[in-house]
């Protein structure tokens, strides 16, 4: 029991009609479309759904990252309209509050990549000495052969010039990061492999962290724009110098429960940035009471081991590099796939117009051609992971997940639109109940102990309005007395609506 009931239980209850919600319910979520997967990613995401008993779409968005990590660094889908190449790098975004077995669900989908970079580790292991030697027997043949030019300037570059540049490190045998800055995962970029994975089960921690905080917000949104769209990595950094790391690829996927996505899919200068627009979300129905003990379908097994072994294949395959740097093939869509692929993209336009289905969502479904051209792509390179390029079955699969992803995004956009007082009022109700746990509440209280963003007087009294409005705060004309001090401004809190029944 929370630290409400008991304080509640003590004071006058007042007897009032039920809090309306501060915004209205959302539709219900859609049936990820499976069978759009192809056969490894459907069969592996059902066998997760079946030995974890999660939601559809935290099971299918988990192995689709986990796709988009094993593919992105061998090829780049060639976008017909344009002939630009564009990374297989997919940014996937899974809404589900707590006990949605999201862990469990990350932990099978990753089975593969964990492998990958055990084989990595060792590796490195066995090549850490032997570089520390070379390196080690460069610096002193340098030595030498500045020695031997005793300070003349012409002998002493050509000595060096012969001795040749310094060995180069083995890369660190990560493929995977959970809340890194912008700053570190650069320097990651230039040290580790050139693909890597940005994955949380929890990803409050990212979003709420140094990286993603008010001052450096823009600045990561920026960062990560730029690796989705494939750009080349430029740091110039005090001590470091100046730094262009091209060919680096990043794919995520961002688990993240349902307060912490309100904030971010609300986030008006993200939006406006265009990393939203990046972006696929889905947020499935919970399943919780009814996942009842049962055994798991042996199959499940059998359908996760293949699974890893087709990501293995892509992950080992060597991916075709200059200089570090990765180069992938160009992979065209055929003819049936681009004919499929403009129609969809015309589509999508004759929609985008006044009054169109997919006005409201404007910034997303701009990218939505190139968001089906990715899908395809990752989804091709599953089925043939040397496919020289996207057939019609491919692309069919990719339209059909892209016409997911605007569903979700049109049923979240009023979510995503939530004026920033209702935002506020939101935080401000959760501190309420979860934190403030009293009967009563003065406006000092909220602005010198609530939420951070609202420790002003001002924000304080307009979020207090939305809760009275709402019926969640109801005004003490004369004022009350909360732990030994008087409130001339002061509230009684009505507590969540479960409290309110048993009371």
């Amino acid at each position: 029991m929370s630290r409400f009931a008991p304080a509640l239980a003590a004071a006058e209850f007042v007897s009032a009609p039920e809090p309306l919600p501060l915004r209205r319910a959302l539709p219900p979520a859609e049936p990820f479309p499976m069978a759009a997967l192809g056969p490894v990613l459907e069969q592996a995401a059902r066998a997760i759904m079946d030995r974890v008993q999660c939601p559809d779409a935290i099971a299918a968005q988990s192995v689709l990252g986990a796709a988009s990590l094993a593919a992105q660094a061998h090829a780049d889908v060639i976008i017909p309209a344009t002939g630009h190449a564009r990374p297989l790098s997919l940014f996937l975004v899974t809404v589900a509050a707590s006990g949605e077995r999201k862990s469990a669900a990350d932990g099978e989908a990753l089975e593969p990549l964990r492998h990958r970079e055990e084989a990595l580790r060792d590796q490195y292991a066995r090549a850490r000495p032997s570089f520390e030697n070379a390196k080690a027997a460069w610096d002193e043949a340098r030595k030498r052969a500045l020695g031997k030019a005793k300070g003349n300037y012409a002998a002493g570059r050509d000595a060096l010039e012969r001795l040749g540049p310094p060995p180069v490190p083995p890369p660190a045998p990560m493929l995977l990061v959970r809340e890194p800055t912008l700053g570190g995962l650069h320097k990651l970029f230039g040290e580790a492999e050139p693909s890597l994975g940005l994955f949380s089960d929890e990803a409050g921690g990212f979003l709420g962290g140094h990286g993603m905080s008010e001052e450096n917000r823009l600045h990561m949104a920026a960062g990560l724009s730029e690796l989705w769209d494939g750009a080349p990595i430029r740091r110039v950094r005090v001590g470091d110098g100046a730094t262009i790391l091209p060919g680096r690829r990043l794919a995520a996927h961002l688990m993240i429960q349902p307060g912490v996505a309100d904030r971010l899919l609300s986030n008006v200068e993200l939006g406006q940035q265009g990393l939203l627009s990046r972006l696929l979300v889905a947020a499935p129905a919970s399943l919780a009471g009814t996942r009842m003990q049962r055994t798991a379908d042996p199959r499940s097994r059998s359908a996760l081991d293949a699974y890893t072994r087709r990501l293995l294949d892509l992950l080992e395959l060597e991916a075709p590099k200059q200089d570090g740097a990765l180069k992938p093939r160009r992979l065209e869509l055929d003819a049936q796939a681009a004919d499929l692929w403009r129609a969809f993209a015309d589509e999508t336009e004759r929609q985008l117009g006044p009054g169109g289905t997919l006005e409201p969502v404007r910034g997303f479904a701009n990218k939505l051609a190139e968001h089906v051209a990715r899908l395809a792509g990752v989804i091709q390179l599953i089925d043939v992971p040397q496919a020289a390029s996207v057939g019609g079955e491919a692309m069919e699969r990719g339209i059909a997940l892209a016409r997911f992803y605007a569903g979700e995004a049109l049923r979240l956009f009023h979510t995503g639109a939530i004026p920033s007082e209702v935002a506020q009022a939101e935080l401000l109700l959760s501190w309420l109940h979860a934190d403030w746990g009293k009967p009563l509440v003065g406006i000092g209280h909220v602005y010198q102990r609530g939420p951070n963003s609202i420790r002003t007087k001002a924000k304080a009294r307009a979020a207090i309005d939305v809760l009275e409005e709402h019926g969640w705060l109801h005004p003490i004309t004369d004022g009350a007395e909360i732990d030994g001090k008087r409130h001339r401004d002061a509230w009684r809190v009505i507590p969540p609506l479960s409290q309110v029944s048993r009371l």
